[in-house]
């Protein structure tokens, strides 16, 4: 389908030029005279860019800008003036045009102009289109579960997208804690606006507080260049803090006084800069016991617990397994050529009887393990993991240190290992798993390894 191009010219002579000029071009191209003719062409049918003479005898074009962003706010129009002075410009421009063009003009330069006017509104269309996309993904409608407990989160999740407070996420690792706040993110008028995630326990202590705050060249050794943090991409939007139970107590404070003045002072710099970023924090550790240990500012986490959110895990919410697993068969579909139907009756009741400590993530990639590995139609039991199908091999390892009377530290080091093996080597997913900061983990690896 061509492109729609609507010419407003007074100038008949100008009119036929312009029209036989994008014609050729390959554009859609209708003419009226005046203004007013302009505004109900305009109405009738849509345009992908409006050509129009600055002066004309019913309606300046300044004022058909006006009109034209009152029927259709991102109308794009390029207007023609032959009164090339900076006064002219101005006008043109605060009335919102994307550009302008003096007369007597090339014929290269209109086509240019057109080009790059439509160029950015195929820019635009394209950003709705993927922001239209995000939100329908990160929806809470898609967030699953019909339990007791799920749907009291998505009556939360719907009555907090239009408050501006801080919001706090309980739960553990694997439940959905990123989803839910990308959810109230989507749901809430800062959608139009950044979602910066951060893992604060994915990213080394020293580099934690630039991360956040940003710092001026010659800030520190290799400060380069200028760099604004993630508060000051964020703002306007919101700033997810995932295991925010890691940030050192040190840099705790800087954070409170963030939130408390919504002001930033990047690394290096004599005074601050305000900021606007609703807070999304979430954490796999019951942080009130951590204020009570002294391990977490309990300033900070009133701050936090504005709102709070506590995400049941998945042994607690069983029937909603069944709904998830169709979820993830569906999604996963799409990456086999085989149509996966369902589950046998083994495989369902060997994944309601499982206790799963990964939680949903565990569940998701189970499934798609089954979809992608499995050769029939319906998931049976030989495509699940071992672990899921007897309560022999649940207990192996335990029998097996019984057996071999294994110390508490060699059983220690065994589980660990083998929690290693099921996140892939991730050490802060192990971290999460076993319940322990990265710090720990990192000085019991150690300890393994000098007594191997």
């Amino acid at each position: 389908m061509n492109l729609g191009i609507l010419i407003v010219e007074d100038d008949r002579e100008m009119c036929r030029f312009l029209s036989e000029l994008l014609a050729e071009e390959g554009y859609e191209v209708a003419v009226v005279y005046d203004g007013p003719s302009a505004v109900e062409k305009y109405r009738q049918e849509s345009f992908d860019l409006t050509i129009t003479d600055l002066m004309m005898p019913r309606m300046k074009g300044t004022e058909l800008v006006q009109r034209l962003k009152e029927i259709e706010p991102d109308a794009l129009v390029l207007l023609i003036t032959a009164f090339g002075s900076i006064e002219s410009a101005v006008e043109t421009m605060r009335a919102g045009a994307f550009d302008y063009l003096t007369k007597p003009f090339r014929t290269d330069e209109i086509l240019l102009s057109v080009s790059r006017a439509l160029e950015q509104r195929g820019l635009r269309m394209e950003l709705q289109r993927l922001r239209k996309e995000i939100q329908s993904r990160y929806g809470f409608e898609n967030i699953v579960g019909k339990s007791d407990s799920m749907r009291r989160v998505f009556e939360m999740i719907a009555h907090i997208g239009d408050v501006p407070a801080n919001v706090l996420i309980i739960g553990e690792s694997g439940t959905g804690k990123e989803l839910v706040a990308r959810a109230i993110h989507y749901n809430s008028p800062r959608n139009r606006n950044p979602f910066i995630p951060l893992n604060c326990a994915a990213i080394p202590e020293t580099l934690l507080e630039s991360e956040l705050f940003g710092y001026l060249r010659g800030a520190f050794t290799d400060a380069k260049r200028d760099r604004k943090g993630l508060f000051h991409e964020a703002s306007g939007g919101s700033l997810f803090l995932d295991e925010i139970s890691e940030i050192p107590v040190n840099l705790q404070a800087k954070l409170l006084r963030v939130i408390e003045d919504k002001e930033v002072r990047p690394l290096g710099a004599s005074r601050g800069e305000k900021v606007d970023a609703r807070i999304l924090a979430a954490s796999n550790r019951d942080l009130d016991q951590l204020v009570g240990e002294g391990r977490f500012r309990q300033d900070l986490f009133y701050r936090l617990n504005v709102i709070r959110i506590e995400l049941p895990p998945l042994r607690e919410r069983s029937e909603d397994i069944p709904l998830l697993v169709e979820h993830f068969i569906q999604k996963f579909s799409g990456k086999t050529k085989r149509r996966v139907q369902g589950l046998t009756e083994e495989a369902l009741a060997a994944i309601l009887n499982y206790h799963w400590p990964g939680n949903v993530r565990e569940l998701e990639h189970t499934i798609e393990r089954a979809v992608l590995l499995g050769k029939e139609e319906m998931i049976s039991g030989n495509d699940l993991p071992p672990q899921l199908l007897n309560k022999r091999a649940k207990e192996g390892l335990l029998e097996e240190a019984l057996s071999n009377r294994y110390t508490l530290k060699e059983l220690e080091r065994i589980y660990i290992s083998k929690v290693l093996e099921t996140t892939k080597g991730n050490k802060t997913e192990a971290a999460n798993t076993l319940g322990v900061d990265r710090t720990t983990l990192y000085r019991k690896l150690e300890e393994a390894k000098t007594k191997e």
